[in-house]
Order: structure tokens, then sequence, then C-alpha cells
């Protein structure tokens, strides 16, 4: 008897350990709940679906640290949490949000329809105006003689066409002036005395004054030199008295009814840039004032500190407006003109990664929308894709989106909150809540202190559904070292907390009892 119940134990024994056994190497060779999950995150035909919703996941990321993606679900390397999925559905025409209209009136929004239109390739450019050094006239003596007067008496004087400059007296004319005239009233014939005016001529002396020798019978010994264009006395060489020589320059006129503009265009354009193309320049001191002109020549050479190429345009000045040194704002305008895409300038988000326009659904709802632009072209931006014709956008009072985070945490708290900026918050749903429309945006939910340091508090919280957060543990900043003395680990508190920077800072902590 004794024998078959020892028997019977050592059979029990023996079924015992081989259970164990096959639970251990079951347990051994089936993947951790981590695993299976990212095993299942892949289907058949290579997309990423979530497991547990069956919908085709984009990627996986920490709502904490939305611009770290992830290719497969886990727990966060930032936080004490689970990755969330983003759903490839969620970037449909369906998305956006919807603000209150006392909201949008408050925040200053204004619409812009998108536009389809002809323009030439152009852009802008900054130059200063110069003297045109191609229509410059040098005034000279070509004999010697004596400034008898002198009109022009300063340089960067302005001066008329055919405004006097000098008058100049000649001793040297005044010999075959008389020999001339001794001939002629001798009765000489036509002969010498056409060979008389060549000899006059010769010297220098006017067909005018020859002329009026003729007509006067008086010899003539001063000249006057007048100014060949309308302008300023640009260089002033000489002073009443003074002695000239033939071949000085007594002055150079510099002309004014066309100026150069000389402009800087950056590297990147300089194979766009073409002489010809027309120009539109303004002055800063008189918008409304347009002067037109062309790019006359391409200057050679970059500078090396400024990675600009210098243009020479020339404008026109028939009006006189314009003087060399003052800075004008110039369009180049392309030389072609083709249909193009416009919208408001100050409508384009630059993130420095990308470009972001809000696009207004046709439900109302405002939607991010990444785009690719161009150049500008006054004081819109041409856009090469992602909008279509007759698309509204906000161009003013839009919002910086320029990640997930804030198309699911900072849009969403603007959704459901009325225009007078008030809501109620109760800790369970750890709602946002301002005091006033201009107050700090704060939150507020109940967890678990975790550790206490001087500088921060780390809770292990419940969600915040204003911020997109799931129940997590973090750590939140305190508004002084010695703020919230009386929290010890291991209590729960209701607690009331703000952005600050790049984190966030407790505003509040007290027991879950005296939460209001």
């Amino acid at each position: 008897m004794q024998k078959k119940q020892m028997a019977r134990t050592a059979l029990a024994v023996f079924a015992a350990a081989a259970l164990l056994a096959v639970g251990y190497v079951a347990g051994t060779h089936r993947p951790a709940s981590g695993e299976a999950d990212a095993a299942a995150a892949v289907s058949a035909s290579g997309d990423k679906v979530d497991p547990k919703t069956a919908r085709k996941v984009l990627y996986w990321h920490d709502p904490m640290v939305p611009a770290q993606h992830f290719d497969k679900p886990g727990k966060s390397p930032f936080m004490d949490m689970q990755l969330e999925p983003v759903y490839a559905d969620e970037g449909g025409s369906s998305t956006g949000i919807s603000i209150d209209p006392g909201l949008q009136q408050n925040l200053g929004i204004r619409y812009a329809t998108v536009r389809r239109q002809e323009t030439s390739e152009g852009f802008d450019a900054v130059g200063t105006t110069q003297f045109d050094e191609s229509r410059a006239d040098v005034v000279q003596s070509r004999v010697t003689g004596y400034i008898d007067h002198l009109y022009a008496s300063a340089p960067m004087q302005r001066i008329a066409k055919g405004a006097p400059i000098a008058s100049l007296f000649v001793p040297d004319w005044l010999a075959p002036q008389e020999e001339y005239l001794a001939l002629k009233r001798s009765g000489m014939d036509t002969g010498l005395l056409e060979a008389s005016r060549a000899r006059m001529r010769a010297l220098s002396i006017p067909n005018g004054v020859i002329a009026a020798l003729d007509r006067t019978g008086k010899a003539q010994t001063h000249v006057v030199l007048s100014s060949p264009e309308t302008g300023v006395v640009s260089e002033l060489n000489v002073r009443d008295g003074a002695m000239v020589t033939a071949g000085q320059t007594l002055a150079k006129i510099a002309g004014l009814s066309k100026l150069w503009l000389v402009v800087e265009i950056p590297e990147a354009l300089a194979l766009s840039v073409q002489p010809g193309m027309t120009v539109d320049a303004t002055f800063s001191g008189d918008p409304s004032q347009h002067f037109k002109g062309q790019i006359r020549e391409i200057l050679p050479g970059i500078s090396t500190t400024s990675r600009t190429l210098q243009a020479r345009l020339e404008l026109d000045n028939s009006a006189l407006k314009l003087t060399p040194g003052m800075l004008m704002r110039a369009h180049v305008a392309g030389q072609k003109a083709v249909p193009r895409l416009l919208v408001p300038s100050e409508a384009v988000i630059t993130t420095g990664k990308r470009s972001v326009v809000i696009v207004k659904n046709g439900d109302g709802r405002l939607q991010p929308v990444s785009v690719t632009v161009g150049n500008d072209i006054g004081n819109e931006t041409s856009v090469l894709s992602g909008l279509e014709d007759g698309e509204t956008v906000v161009a003013s009072g839009q919002f910086l989106i320029d990640s997930e985070a804030s198309l699911k945490s900072v849009l969403p708290r603007l959704q459901g909150r009325p225009a007078s900026g008030a809501t109620g918050v109760t800790p369970a749903t750890g709602s946002a809540q301002a005091s006033s429309p201009g107050a700090t945006q704060t939150y507020e939910t109940t967890g678990k202190v975790e550790k206490v340091t001087t500088g921060d508090i780390t809770f292990s919280h419940q969600p915040v559904p204003a911020l997109n957060w799931p129940a997590m543990t973090m750590s939140f900043s305190k508004p002084a070292p010695d703020a919230f003395p009386d929290v010890k680990p291991g209590e729960t508190k209701h607690f009331v907390f703000r952005q600050s920077g790049d984190g966030y800072q407790l505003t509040k902590v007290e027991p879950v009892g005296g939460a209001k």
C-alpha cells in the first residue's frame, strides 16, 4: 500500500515538473508585448498599421517631443509613457479646427483669396543713384587767353543747357580779324578772303564770330563758353582773371536727365539677370513717385564679403526730381510674363524647414498646408505648389504652426474656447483656464508626487486633454526654490501649471480635497 502511494506521489511530481518545463519553454519563446505590437505594426503590404485600431499609421511620436518620429511603437525615451501613433487619415481634408467668430475678431484674423495672375519673373533690390558718367561733358579752351568773367562760381552748381560758364578774352584773335577786314575793304578777290577765313578757323575762331565780323565790321576778342547739357558743374578748375591755354579743361558738366542706379543683386540671382530688363524704382521719401528705366549692364565680379553682384540701371530723370546719392528701392521685372499663383507675403509662415499657409476649408475649418514658394512680387509671394486658384488663406493673425504638436495641441485649445476667454475647470478633465482674454493660459490635473527637489516636482499625473497629453510621469519647475514646502513624495495633489519658456511651471499645488 505504501509502495503504491509512493508511486502515485512520484508520478505527480514528474507531471508537475513536466508542466513547469512546458510553461518555461512557452514563456521563453513567446515575444514580449512590445515586440508583438511592433511585429503587428507592419501589414502584409508593408504599411504600418495600429494593431488595436487597424488604421494606417504614419509614425509614432512622443507628444512632448513631437519633432522626433519613430517607426514602431514602444516606450518613449523622453518620458515615462508609451509612444502615440499618428494616423494617415488624420491628414485628410476633414482635419483642421474651427475657431469661434468672436475669437477670430479678437485675434484680428483676415482672409485673402489665392489668385492666378500674369506676372513677370523679377526681384526687388536696393541701390544708390549716381551720375551717368556716359553723359558727362567737358568745357575746354581751344585758345590761349584770360578769364574775363566767370559765371559758374562753385562746383555742384546747377546749370541749364546753353547757360554761360565763362567769358574768355583772346588777344591772338585781334590780328587775323583786322587782316580780314582790311582785305575786305580793299576789294580783294574772294579767293584771298576765303583764305583769310580759313586762317581764322585754324586759330579756333568760332563760325559765329566770323559771321558777326562780316555783319558788323568790328573785330571781337571775347568768346563766351556755355554749358552743353542741363545738369551740374561737377568740376570747376579756373577762377576770374586766370590764364588758360589751348586744350585746358575749364569745367566738367554732369547731366541729370538720366541717372545710374547701382544695385546689389544676390549671387543666387546672378544667372537670371540680363541687360534690358525693365526697372520700376521708388524713393523712400515718397513711395508714390515711380521712375522707369532698364538694366544697362551687369558689372563683372562678385563681392567676397556680401556675395552680391552689382548691376548698373539707367533711370529716366527728365523731370530732374532725383539727385545722386539717393537710396532707391527697385523692382526688376522679367522679360516675359507667365501666370502664377499669388498670396499675400504675410500669409506665408516660414519655419526654417518648410513654408506653411493656413487654408480655410469649405466648412470654415482652418488647416495648415505646406507650400513651395517662389520669388516675392511686390507685397505678394508666388506659390509653386500646395495651393489651388480660388482657395481662401489666412492673411493675418495666423498661428505659428511648425509641428504636429501645434496642430494637435495649440489649435484644439482654441476650438472650444469662448470668445470671452473664460472657461470652467475641473480636475478630472484637466481643462485649460484663463481668467481674462489677456491672461496666461493655465492647465490643471491631479497626480501623485514622485520626487521633490529645489528646482522642480515630479508627478505621475492624469491625462491633460487640453494639451493632448496622456497619463504620464514628468517634472514641473517651481516658481521659486522655497515654493510648496509642504509637498512630500507619495502624496496625491491637485496642481495647476502654465507653459514657461521650453518647459512648464507650477502655479498652485494643493490637496485633492481643496480643488476648486
